[in-house]
């Protein structure tokens, strides 16, 4: 059977928290064509907080990011693991999340990752002598991705445990080997690249530290949130869109780009987020929230949900910040879509769905569903779990390869 459509998707397993999780891959395969499908799920012992994928250029490399600063290398056929190197022999970290979380392909097997307050370019035919470009210059790097002209590598940054809001996004330039640091109003962990110009999109993501300091294990926030436009060249904001609290736009993860508009899933709101790349300002919204029947359903993933919670703040002196999560996730109780990446002829809309633990995959743009799958509970994987533990796999970030086409831009870029 022919698939033409893998879909890549990071696994932190289950619980709330995806910083302290497991650490495993899902590769979805998949046949628009005849609706056939079939899937590999692998978890690595000895990791921890599986958080994103990025895959080499040739398509045989898959790199899995995490928060315990480990480097992972896997056969994307197979799964297997192909190397693990511990950053700490590299450089120290004063969090425990402060990892390798995302990485960008130069070729085929070399790769820029941060590793501690530097960013490293790392050769897989060498791996004992990386090369240290410089520092980031932020607080706690996440997403990184490169520029159209491939000159600037642009990277997110979140809220460090101690120091505290980030508020910042970089850019690394990779010809002057210099950095540039872009002060924001808010924190913004993501963020995707213009196909064209060397312009990139950053995206609001508000949370509130837990007793005012602690932002480890933080509260949603129901603030406004942003998206803005960056121009990488200069580090100067061109444009930006900001919305206010009652929008369902909280918790942002994947993002990508069709033509027409700027695509974000939320965990939280359980929406997909779709803003008018054109003007910035008008939006719809693609409706991700799980009914009656599907949260009744997922009553194991919503008890833990609830525990998870009422274990980072007490409902006496935390209470405000439950109601919070409450309102956001609009009483689901329930986390939702994760991964969320658009097929090369923007026919396809991917979507991983962590709450539900299933992947569905919509008509874009009409936004209607084409085809959706129940995933396997996390007691296949691991005979240790009761039947009555949440049984969530932990979807996480994604990246999708769609048919290769003649000059097709790398997929992990």
């Amino acid at each position: 059977m022919v698939f033409p459509y893998e879909f890549h998707i990071a696994l932190d397993g289950n619980g709330l928290n995806g910083l302290e999780g497991r650490a495993g891959v899902c590769v979805f395969r998949y046949n628009p064509q005849t609706d056939d499908y079939n899937f590999d799920i692998k978890f690595y012992d000895g990791m921890a907080g599986g958080h994103a994928i990025s895959i080499s250029p040739d398509r045989r490399t898959g790199f899995l990011g995490s928060t315990a600063q480990h480097l992972m290398f896997y056969d994307t056929a197979t799964l297997q693991e192909l190397s693990r190197i511990s950053t700490l022999r590299f450089e120290a970290t004063d969090s425990s999340i402060k990892g390798s979380t995302h990485a960008v392909w130069l070729n085929n097997s070399q790769v820029i990752v941060t590793i501690g307050n530097g960013l490293w370019q790392f050769d897989l035919n060498n791996p004992e002598q990386p090369v240290r470009l410089c520092d980031h210059g932020l607080k706690v790097p996440h997403a990184l991705k490169m520029t159209a002209s491939r000159r600037y590598l642009v990277y997110g940054g979140m809220d460090h445990p101690v120091l505290g809001e980030g508020c910042e996004v970089g850019i690394f330039d990779l010809e002057t080997r210099t950095t540039k640091r872009v002060v924001l109003p808010t924190t913004c962990w993501h963020v995707v690249c213009d196909p064209v110009t060397d312009k990139f999109y950053a995206l609001s993501f508000r949370v509130q530290p837990q007793d005012g300091h602690n932002y480890h294990e933080w509260s949603i926030a129901q603030f406004k949130e942003y998206a803005y436009e960056i121009d990488a060249a200069t580090g100067t904001v061109v444009r930006h869109w900001a919305t206010g609290q009652d929008t369902h736009a909280h918790v942002n993860s994947d993002v990508c780009l069709s033509d027409q508009e700027l695509i974000y899933c939320n965990g939280a709101s359980g929406t997909i987020m779709m803003i008018d790349r054109k003007s910035l300002s008008s939006y719809r919204i693609l409706d991700a929230r799980p009914d009656f029947f599907s949260r009744l359903g997922a009553t194991r993933q919503r008890l833990r949900t609830i525990l998870d919670s009422l274990t980072r703040g007490s409902i006496f002196t935390h209470g405000h910040q439950h109601l919070r999560a409450i309102l956001v996730s609009r009483g689901a109780f329930l986390d939702s879509v994760y991964g969320c990446q658009l097929s090369a002829n923007q026919g396809l809309l991917f979507t991983a769905n962590r709450g539900l633990n299933s992947i569905t995959i919509y008509n874009y743009p009409a936004n209607t569903v084409k085809f959706t799958v129940k995933m396997p509970s996390l007691q296949e994987f691991d005979q240790t779990l009761h039947w009555w533990s949440d049984p969530r796999l932990g979807f996480h970030h994604s990246i999708l390869l769609s048919p290769q086409q003649p000059d097709a831009t790398p997929p992990s870029l």
